[in-house]
């Protein structure tokens, strides 16, 4: 892995609910490479937009409850308060969100929001701001920048509203870009060409990018390295070849199983994991997988397995007890 620029230690993120607290992340470690692409996976519910969100305090409150360390620039985020945050937001981390109709303000139009973003952080002129503006929906391949920025959200397609929101998120081009879901709800085509963006965004200005996805198609065609969670935990990371070729936990063959071929015979019905994830604040002693999982053992519901490498090439990392011939046979 490249040089390390976000290092996470311990992160846990609860947040109380009417049943209790419930605990969405679990205690997690992880560390972020310089230039990489990291895809956060995993089924909805696993954790994977809590731990993003918490690296620049979004989702702080009265509710929720933050603790561990998120280490960027010899500052822990965790523990800076709102004021130090609001500099680091959209500057240093930022963030596209996965409903870009509704993460943009409708009644403004959108070359003014990537233009208030720009002048959040940097003391311009409106008139260079705009004009900065213009570029950056140009650079993020909207054609006829300049009428597009004059335009009004619910004006553009999806695609263009998305690339809107890479564009904001590129407005002072910050060391760590976090894309929750950005091809959800987009056909196959605009699909592509948001990866393409993300991937020559990583090439051209060496900006590192949490992609947040289900989709492991995704996953295979721009991520570096995988992580994958559940139940608030990672339990198996690695680069995009080890995890997608060399799997080491049930879940994350699960995943893949699940996926449907079109290089072989059509099947009866589609493959799915059985039983449904952990939804609510109550956690088995053990594997959260384990209730899930045709594999499981006594030894797997006594206590969490640690993420560790246990098998296979260096750097490769999972939480599973048992012996990957036995998964994979």
């Amino acid at each position: 892995m490249s040089e390390a620029l976000l290092e996470i230690k311990g992160l846990r993120v609860e947040f109380d609910v009417p049943g209790g607290r419930l605990p969405a992340v679990a205690g997690i470690d992880l560390t972020l490479g310089r230039g990489e692409i990291l895809a956060l996976v995993g089924e909805s519910g696993s954790g994977k937009s809590a731990l993003s969100m918490s690296l620049v305090g979004l989702n702080r409150g009265p509710r929720a409850h933050i603790g561990g360390q998120v280490l960027f620039g010899g500052r822990d985020l965790v523990a800076a308060d709102e004021k130090a945050l609001r500099e680091v937001r959209g500057r240093d981390i930022a963030v596209v969100f996965q409903d870009a109709l509704a993460a943009l303000n409708p009644t403004q139009k959108v070359g003014d929001q990537v233009a208030e973003m720009i002048r959040t952080h940097k003391r311009v002129p409106k008139k260079q701001a705009w004009q900065r503006a213009e570029e950056l929906l140009g650079e993020v391949g909207i054609a006829n920048p300049a009428q597009a920025a004059r335009a009004y959200p619910h004006q553009l397609s999806g695609g263009m509203r998305q690339r809107v929101m890479i564009a904001i998120g590129l407005a002072n081009d910050p060391a760590v870009l976090i894309a929750d879901e950005p091809t959800t709800a987009l056909d196959v085509t605009i699909q592509a060409q948001v990866l393409r963006l993300l991937k020559r965004l990583q090439t051209d200005h060496g900006t590192t990018v949490v992609l947040i996805t289900h989709d492991l198609g995704v996953v295979a065609e721009v991520a570096d390295r995988v992580a994958v969670m559940y139940a608030g935990r990672i339990i198996e990371q690695g680069t995009r070849d080890q995890v997608l070729f060399d799997p080491q936990h049930p879940y994350t063959k699960a995943l893949l199983d699940s996926v449907p071929r079109v290089d072989g015979p059509a099947a009866a019905r589609l493959p799915a994991i059985a039983g449904s994830p952990l939804t609510g604040v109550a956690r088995p002693p053990g594997c959260a997988f384990a209730p899930r999982c045709t594999f499981a053992h006594e030894s797997c519901t006594a206590t969490p397995p640690a993420l560790a490498q246990r098998r296979g090439a260096a750097g490769h990392l999972d939480a599973c007890l048992l012996d990957t011939k036995v998964v994979t046979s």
